[in-house]
């Protein structure tokens, strides 16, 4: 796979630029050393994947992935931080971006990356279990979710919280006993009726709106 690398350490990046490599299964085409560089490689190069700090100079992660996003809809952005605020966390999750892992856990680094390629979105179980208390945030949750208001069916209910759970398509397809093809087409409709861009607002939004 293809990745930008984004951090204004340079130590770090050509550390992970080796690591990832050494694997035979990364290819880094570009390093960027603050948000702004990240944009503009992004614009350039299109990895399949940016791998990107949150805390650097000029623009933050967040920042940029708010530009990549804008612009490329469906660039998968990992988050690699030190950083595990619930501030970041959050707005990590609201503006789309594919996961959230910590530096803490290197050896992770290629699994997470093989799993956002895979359409997957990726937390560190440090930051898994804090998810859902931190979506419902201030936004009022509603046991009483008016599904019909939003043209939602029963099926696409148990769809959506299959997604919230980080379930895959080939998971939910089992365990609904549909076909990956219908999973797909459920979650194209589901996301295109709530005016959503990917399974990671869809999570978003049944933290903030469904979950009782």
């Amino acid at each position: 796979m293809n990745i930008l690398l984004a951090d204004d350490d340079p130590v770090v990046t050509a550390s992970l630029k080796i690591i990832l490599e050494a694997t035979g299964e990364v290819t880094v085409l570009g390093i960027g050393n603050s948000g702004n560089e990240a944009v503009e490689l992004f614009r350039e190069i299109r990895p399949d994947i940016l791998l990107m700090d949150i805390r650097m100079g000029e623009m933050t992660g967040i920042s940029a992935a708010k530009t990549i996003l804008s612009e490329f809809p469906e660039a998968r952005i990992l988050f690699l931080t030190t950083f595990s605020d619930d501030d970041y966390i959050r707005d990590a999750l609201k503006i789309g971006a594919k996961g959230y892992i910590l530096k803490q856990d290197f050896e992770g680094i290629v699994s997470a990356l093989k799993a956002v390629l895979q359409g997957k979105t990726v937390f560190c179980s440090d930051i898994t279990e804090r998810i859902a208390g931190l979506m419902v945030g201030n936004v009022p949750v509603s046991a009483d979710f008016d599904c019909k208001g939003y043209g939602i069916g029963e099926k696409e209910l148990e769809i959506i919280e299959k997604v919230s759970l980080g379930h895959c398509n080939k998971e939910i397809a089992s365990e609904l006993h549909l076909s990956e093809g219908t999973v797909r087409n459920y979650i194209s409709n589901i996301l295109m009726k709530l005016d959503l861009r990917d399974r990671t607002q869809l999570a978003v939004f049944y933290y903030e709106r469904i979950k009782p």
